[in-house]
């Protein structure tokens, strides 16, 4: 785990040759604070939108695919059983559901 400063101090130590030094000849003392860069990207935010909208596209995609399946075995399924059935007539009305296998 990395050590951090409470907020408020600036520098917890300035070496006291420098400290002298600054002293004697009235030069500041220039500290180096490193910050946050305003003008870089949050990759971590970004590859996290990135993930949620893949995973989200992909499950859009697994439901057409699951409806494509699900309507294509109720189409093989409508077929088997209109060809075991036959001709389905209603009141001297024939209606055949599928063609006869002799042609």
């Amino acid at each position: 785990m990395t050590y951090r400063d409470p907020p408020g101090i600036i520098a917890p130590h300035i070496p006291a040759d420098a400290y002298r030094r600054a002293e004697a000849t009235g030069q500041p003392v220039v500290i180096v604070v490193p910050t946050n860069n305003p003008t870089a990207l949050p990759w971590r935010r970004i590859v996290t939108a990135l993930a949620v909208v893949g995973a989200v596209a992909l499950g859009g995609w697994g439901l057409v695919v699951a409806l494509c399946a699900l309507l294509d075995a109720a189409a093989h399924t409508v077929t088997v059983i209109a060809g075991a059935a036959g001709p389905i007539g209603v009141g001297g009305i024939t209606l055949r559901l599928t063609r006869s296998k002799h042609l």
